[in-house]
C-alpha cells in the first residue's frame, strides 16, 4: 500500500490535516509537482518519456511519485502510459496561476 498524506490525519505543518496542508504534503514532496505539471503539460506519457522530460529524476523517485500521485488520484495508467485524471488537471490549473506569481516574486527579489 501506498502512504499519502491524507485530510483529517496529521501532516507536514498541520497536526489536524487540514484538506490544503495534506495536499501541499504530497505535491511539496520531491519531484511530486514537477510530474503532476510536466504531465498536464505533454498529455500521456511513457514512463520513459516522462522521465526524459523530467530531465533529472531518478527511475525510482519518478516510480514512488507517481504510485503516490496515483493513490491521490491525480494520475492514472492509459493504454500510453500515465496521463493526469481530471482532478490532476485541476489542480495543474490552479497552479498555473501560482507558477506566473513564483515569477513576479522571482523578479522582485532579483531587483532589490
Amino acid at each position: 500500500m501506498v502512504e499519502i498524506p491524507r485530510p483529517g490525519q496529521p501532516v507536514r505543518g498541520s497536526q489536524t490535516g487540514a484538506p490544503i496542508m495534506a495536499l501541499f504534503d504530497l505535491i511539496g514532496r520531491r519531484w511530486a509537482m514537477g510530474v503532476l505539471w510536466t504531465l498536464a503539460e505533454i498529455g500521456p506519457a511513457t514512463f520513459r518519456r516522462l522521465q526524459d522530460a523530467c530531465e533529472s529524476i531518478s527511475p525510482a523517485v519518478l516510480n514512488q511519485r507517481l504510485k503516490e500521485l496515483q493513490a491521490a488520484g491525480l494520475v492514472h495508467r492509459v493504454s500510453g502510459g500515465y496521463a493526469v485524471t481530471e482532478l490532476g488537471q485541476d489542480l495543474y490549473l490552479h497552479l498555473v496561476p501560482l507558477g506566473h506569481l513564483a515569477k513576479q516574486w522571482a523578479t522582485g527579489l532579483a531587483d532589490e
